[in-house]
């Protein structure tokens, strides 16, 4: 946590209402996503009880299992929301454009710009919690290898047919959120508390009623009172008036209300099945009708204040202009969707459940890679988070004092301009420290020389300019900060570098496992045998 967010949280505290970590919007929000509030059942994970999904906040589409336990109702559910996400996602593979993209050419071993279909826009699916996140990815994991009837006519209870298709996708979600800056997969909950700071936890800040209540409570009243009843309060049959936001849901909820409904509609489908006569099936048909929609109602009073609060945030963070560098993420989003669109029509086969050492180490790699882009993106587009990493001594900010105009040595001597600059700030600089400003949304480079007091609680740092002025011997106007201009200095890189080239998966070692399905690779366990069973 920065020294601004703690100072944030401080003042939440003390003002009763949440303050702002950030003065652009970090993330990209589409302009249709698709909101998916999911409800699971108590005590049997990834057991879906319900959900509220769409794209219109005013008309979500509800889909229920009367019975968990059930696995043709859960298949039923899934098939369901295939219905509803699939058309969505696939509505954004067929617009594309023309996009250049660096490839190895297989003769050569150079690297070539090819020109490939790059998709137009991507799909983005908003869930309420860092939980209805892990349910996707639990989701994904679920369904991508089930077989259907048409791939395994042989195969006991076949999945409904798009539901594995469903999988795949629900996985490459869960798998892109996991990408620091990605915005195909987002929690709500963390993308506000990324704007904002509460004067609660972080844990806390996980129930989305909760933060907000913190960041625009009703008026009249604080965010620390509202949060308190967006928690606590309840009405006077013992349930909660905020629900949690999900998938989990409250116990007095599941024993008092849930509970009953679920034994109410088993013993419906049990006189059902024994009704002896017509007339009967229609009396016994009718009361199933009515314990499912029983059951439908309850799940639809839990999921509702959540999907109306969802979109209440959404409209928060519509508010904040978007960063400079977001549409750039973003267009990585699309790389990534683009590229699993290929795969599943090549007919490639599902993800792995687990990855090869060099596919894992790549994944690593780049999250690695990503994160740090993304705290020099987020700190070059807002200057509150930039404020943070001066606090820290990773950059300084100031006013140019002098410019000395100097020249490197050798056969063709290259333009380096000193350039002084007197700041407040901190930083930790040590010698021939590399340091760095945006010229043009293109990081320039300079080089600390030496540092001088100026007697008023200040420091005299001299710089020593190394790029971007162009190929001639004068500097090309602007390339050189000018005396009283304000700049920015920052000792990360702007642009992170690629890590080291990994072998191809065909050629793992087998200090690494070997290569993917080489059974020789390493040591198998002994076969059992009937000595081993008691």
């Amino acid at each position: 946590m920065s020294l601004i967010t703690t100072l944030a949280r401080l003042e939440a505290v003390s003002t009763g209402r949440a303050r702002p970590t950030a003065t652009v919007r970090h993330r990209h929000l589409s302009e249709r996503p698709l909101v998916f509030v999911p409800l699971t059942t108590a005590g049997e994970a990834g057991a879906p009880l319900g959900a509220l999904v769409g794209t219109d906040r005013d008309a979500p589409r509800l889909l229920v299992v009367p019975q968990p336990r059930d696995r043709d109702l859960r298949f039923a559910f899934l098939a369901e929301l295939a219905d509803v996400v699939l058309p969505y996602v696939e509505a954004y593979a067929d617009a594309v454009e023309a996009a250049e993209r660096t490839e190895t050419d297989p003769e050569t071993g150079k690297r070539v710009k090819v020109e490939v279909d790059l998709c137009a826009d991507a799909p983005q699916l908003i869930v309420p919690s860092r939980a209805g996140a892990d349910f996707v990815r639990l989701l994904g994991r679920s369904m991508r290898f089930r077989r259907t009837a048409e791939q395994d006519p042989g195969t006991p209870h076949p999945a409904p047919p798009r539901v594995p298709l469903l999988g795949r996708w629900l996985t490459h979600f869960g798998e892109r959120a996991r990408v620091p800056g990605s915005s195909l997969l987002l929690a709500l909950t963390d993308l506000l508390s990324r704007h904002w700071a509460t004067g609660q936890s972080g844990v806390e800040d996980q129930h989305l009623g909760s933060l907000l209540a913190w960041i625009d409570p009703p008026a009249g009243e604080s965010g620390d009172a509202a949060a308190r009843r967006a928690e606590l309060a309840r009405d006077a049959d013992g349930q909660l008036l905020c629900p949690p936001a999900g998938p989990a849901t409250d116990p007095a909820f599941d024993n008092k209300l849930l509970a009953p409904a679920i034994e109410a509609y088993d013993r419906a489908r049990t006189a059902l099945a024994a009704a002896e006569d017509g007339a009967e099936a229609d009396d016994r048909f009718g009361a199933l009708t009515a314990a499912e929609q029983r059951i439908r109602d309850l799940v639809e009073s839990r999921t509702r204040p959540t999907w109306d609060a969802v979109w209440h945030g959404i409209d928060l963070l519509r508010a904040l202009p978007e960063g400079a560098h977001v549409p750039d993420r973003w267009t990585r989003d699309r790389w990534s969707f683009t590229a699993h669109r290929d795969r599943i029509t090549a007919g490639e086969p599902p993800q792995p459940r687990v990855d090869d050492a060099v596919t894992a180490a790549n994944k690593l790699a780049a999250r690695e890679r990503e994160q740090a882009r993304l705290d020099a993106q987020e700190a070059l587009d807002d200057p509150l988070v930039m404020a943070g990493r001066r606090l820290a001594g990773e950059a300084f900010a100031g006013e140019v004092t002098d410019v000395v105009m100097a020249y490197s040595e050798g056969r063709r001597p290259s333009p380096r301009p000193l350039v002084t600059v007197r700041t407040e700030d901190l930083p930790h600089l040590g010698e021939r420290t590399k340091v760095y400003r945006s010229l043009e949304g293109k990081p320039q480079a300079a080089e600390f020389v030496a540092q001088e007091g100026d007697g008023d609680g200040g420091a005299l740092l001299v710089l020593r300019v190394l790029d971007k002025m162009g190929r001639g011997k004068e500097p090309e106007p602007g390339s050189v900060p000018e005396k009283g201009d304000r700049v920015c200095f920052t000792l990360f890189e702007h642009d992170q570098r690629g890590g080291p080239k990994l072998p191809d998966p065909e050629e793992t070692p087998w200090t690494h496992g070997g290569p993917p399905g080489d059974p020789d690779a390493v040591p198998q366990p002994d076969p059992l045998t009937e000595e081993d069973v008691l």
